[in-house]
């Protein structure tokens, strides 16, 4: 093969890492980070052989909201790279997406570590272990007290978002009750309780509770159910904090609308499809970049006299205010038909002798026919006073002729016979050979609709 000599040599997916970590701590605002992310994996060694030391699995549930911590940290940094990269050919959005996938799989694994939790206590309820309390008391506080300091020193832009943007808790909610029964009594307390709570806090508190109540009613009663109890509640507690934040990061992964924002995005293409030049905005697509960038794309047919620039200007400045990445194809009305050939047409395409034609009968043979219907009419008489317009009203009927005679003899011909001797014929005597037309019987009957017995026409 060929030998390329100056071609550089590709990057494994170590080196590639390593490269952008270099890159994200080579910025001072990173260092901080990473002297949290090495303080929280020490105070979870420390824990997680207190865990081992206590056998409370109660203090393993708190302990994973430490390793959620850890996450958070590794987002944060994510954050801050994304910030650092600019948009490349294969990703022309940007990065922020990875922000996204980072939340997203961060509250994935918490909710994967409550349900083992779960699972963890549905065993212990069969064998219940005996829980030491030597340590309980420790871990809890170092856990709580690291927990929330990280959360309250670090600024994390995406779980910050998220935790304002996305649905509220059962926890939270039942909290927000609590709050407003306590403001009520107390109105002071207004600016600290009514306002939406942290969700982390608020799961670190609650489970240093939980974990207080099990050390005291172990330590006074020796009930040591009371620690697969609180396990449970904290996994509950736990799932439900992250299932609603990890709804929200999904939709935005899937591509989908806000829903906040629906309103506004029509009421903004109602004003598009009202400019000037513009007949058309169709194939519109909204969706969500990542956390609080909206992106979208849309067609706008205009017309053929319009001026693309200035239409383009327009929409652009109506939906920038809400859609920071925008593209917006402009096209204008083609009034021009395709012909139905392009070729010249051959000449024996129109020579009749070259094809079979079919022979149509003519709809006036049928006047040279002898009807038997019971009430005729003459070809050129006026329509009937009551005629609708069906498909089939002014074509000629098939008539059948029936010329089969009847087996007993009344001196009746039950022929068919021509329309004007119909008209003009009276009731013979039978036996006497003489012929009527089989509609009446009476020998005075006018031969012209329209008039009366004594031939007289109607008022």
């Amino acid at each position: 093969g060929t030998i390329h000599l100056f071609r550089k040599s590709q990057r494994s997916l170590v080196g590639k890492l390593t490269h952008e970590f270099r890159l994200v701590a080579a910025d001072r605002r990173s260092w901080k980070i990473l002297l949290f992310g090495a303080i929280n994996l020490i105070c979870i060694g420390f824990l997680l052989m207190w865990c081992s030391s206590t056998n409370s699995i109660a203090l393993t549930a708190y302990t994973y909201l430490t390793i959620f911590d850890l996450f958070s940290l590794v987002t944060c940094l994510i954050s801050y790279w994304v910030m650092m990269k600019k948009p490349s050919s294969v990703y022309s959005f940007g990065f922020e997406r990875f922000e996204v996938l980072a939340v997203f799989a961060s509250t994935v694994l918490a909710q994967l570590g409550a349900l083992f939790i779960l699972k963890e206590s549905a065993e212990r309820f069969l064998e219940q272990p005996e829980i030491h309390t030597g340590r309980l008391l420790v871990g809890t506080f170092v856990a709580l007290f690291f927990n929330l300091f990280t959360m309250l020193s670090i600024r994390n832009k995406p779980f910050a978002y998220v935790s304002e943007a996305a649905s509220t808790s059962w926890l939270q909610e039942h909290v927000a009750d609590l709050s407003r029964s306590i403001c009520g009594i107390i109105p002071g307390l207004s600016s600290i309780f009514l306002p939406r709570m942290n969700p982390f806090v608020l799961i670190d508190i609650a489970g240093a509770l939980a974990l207080c109540i099990t050390y005291m009613l172990i330590e006074v009663n020796n009930y040591f159910a009371v620690d697969t109890v609180s396990a449970i509640a904290i996994a509950l507690m736990t799932f439900g904090t992250m299932y609603p934040m990890s709804v929200y990061s999904g939709k935005v992964l899937l591509q989908t609308t806000p829903p906040h924002v629906i309103g506004q995005l029509d009421k903004l293409l109602r004003e598009v499809s009202t400019l000037d030049g513009v007949l058309e905005v169709r194939n519109e697509h909204f969706w969500t970049l990542g956390f609080g960038t909206l992106a979208g794309s849309v067609h706008v047919r205009i017309r053929r006299d319009a001026n693309e620039q200035m239409v383009l200007a327009h929409v652009t400045n109506r939906l920038y205010t809400l859609v920071s990445t925008l593209t917006v194809q402009i096209f204008k009305d083609d009034w021009i038909r395709p012909t139905l050939s392009s070729v010249p047409i051959a000449n024996n395409i129109l020579n009749i002798s070259d094809h079979h034609v079919i022979p149509m009968p003519s709809l006036k043979a049928a006047d040279n026919l002898n009807p038997v219907t019971s009430t005729p009419a003459k070809p050129s008489s006026p329509p009937p006073e009551f005629s609708f317009n069906t498909p089939g009203k002014n074509v000629s009927p098939v008539i059948l002729l029936n010329t089969q005679t009847r087996p007993y003899g009344l001196g009746f011909n039950h022929g068919s016979a021509p329309y004007s001797s119909v008209l003009n014929q009276g009731f013979g005597i039978p036996g006497m050979g003489a012929t009527q037309g089989f509609r009446t019987g009476f020998t005075n009957v006018p031969s012209r609709y329209g008039t009366n017995a004594r031939g007289q026409p109607r008022p």
